[in-house]
């Protein structure tokens, strides 16, 4: 008896996920987010932008010779001042043998004016003469590289400044590029800054620049002195520094700053996004667009910055809906409804 054959299995039907752009933005989901208008602002007190502060002078203070460490004259964190001696290298070899040179140096100067006397007297040839001389002469130069080195296992700060941790103990054997410490001179500071390239017609030099730090909400004043003499590739900005007068010790090194603001003699006007819709990656900047109901990646070049909001240079226009929600979840063509 022939049975009855069994319907054929329908094939599953297909995800509403799969069935979309690629997948992207889960198909028919429609992901909530909130957006803000792009608009241009009005920023009447001159240019803004944020830094860092790096010292007047900095250096990792290294030994150029090898030799036993036999003195360390200063202290972690301590001041210093130019030419003072750091740390002492054992020279006993060298001393023994700049002793032996001087004892040379006196007999062969001797010698010198002996046959100087001779020579007047023509009792000795001119060529006799010369070479006598000539001995003597390379003896000074012997004993002169001999103090140079010398010298060298007196390792001195280069200019006065702050030691930070020492590398080395005593009794340490050492190698020529062995750091020992770090010397810092932060009595001035620099702080560097950038700023939008459009901003290069400007004379910026000998202008003053107000900044405040995370430490406090003390405004301080510097002075912008060089400028980078070319356009920075990636960001499309101009590096500059300024000198600021830190003989209180205030502040240090490596501290960012924020709200540094380069008066105008007039009011800019500025296209402003709230800071979280800018979407960093490998490759630059982006924003998202509200467009049509759909979420659109834009890519953005941005300039200065508040605390709150990034100025954004190029990518995006004036009335443009800048999604500032969501953003995790968004993929380009995702659907989206504005909840604001």
């Amino acid at each position: 008896m022939i049975g009855r054959s069994e319907p054929a299995a329908e094939p599953p039907a297909q995800s509403a996920g799969a069935a979309g752009k690629g997948g992207q933005g889960g198909g028919n989901r429609i992901i909530p987010v909130t957006v803000t208008v792009a608009e241009e602002q009005e920023v009447a007190d001159g240019i803004r932008a944020v830094g860092s502060l790096v010292p007047n002078e900095e250096v990792d203070i290294a030994s150029e010779v090898s030799g036993k460490v036999t003195e360390i004259l200063f202290k972690e964190g301590s001041p210093v001042t130019k030419g003072q001696i750091l740390v002492k290298i054992n020279d006993d070899d060298l001393q023994a043998q700049l002793k032996r040179y001087q004892f040379q140096e006196k007999t062969l100067k001797e010698n010198v004016e002996r046959q100087r006397i001779l020579f007047a007297k023509e009792a000795i040839s001119q060529q006799a003469y010369d070479e006598m001389v000539t001995q003597y002469n390379m003896l000074l130069a012997d004993i002169e590289l001999l103090n140079v080195k010398i010298d060298k296992t007196r390792i001195r700060a280069p200019f006065s400044g702050v030691t930070g941790f020492r590398y080395i103990s005593d009794g340490s054997y050492i190698q020529p590029g062995t750091q020992i410490a770090r010397l810092v001179d932060y009595g001035t500071l620099k702080l560097e800054f950038s700023i939008p390239e459009k901003y290069i017609g400007l004379k910026l030099i000998g202008k003053s620049v107000t900044f405040t730090t995370q430490a406090s909400d003390e405004v301080h004043k510097a002075v912008i002195y060089a400028m980078e003499p070319r356009v920075e590739d990636k960001t499309r900005t101009i590096v500059l520094r300024a000198r600021y007068n830190n003989a209180k010790g205030l502040l240090r090194p490596g501290m960012s700053t924020q709200q540094i603001t380069i008066p105008t003699s007039q009011a800019t006007r500025v296209l402003m996004v709230p800071t979280e819709a800018i979407v960093p990656s490998l490759d630059g900047k982006s924003v998202w667009l509200a467009k049509r109901g759909t979420a659109e990646l834009v890519p953005v070049e941005t300039g200065s910055r508040t605390e709150t909001k990034v100025e954004v240079l190029s990518g995006i226009a004036p009335g443009d809906s800048v999604i500032v929600t969501g953003l995790m979840q968004l993929r380009d063509g995702a659907k989206i409804k504005v909840t604001n």
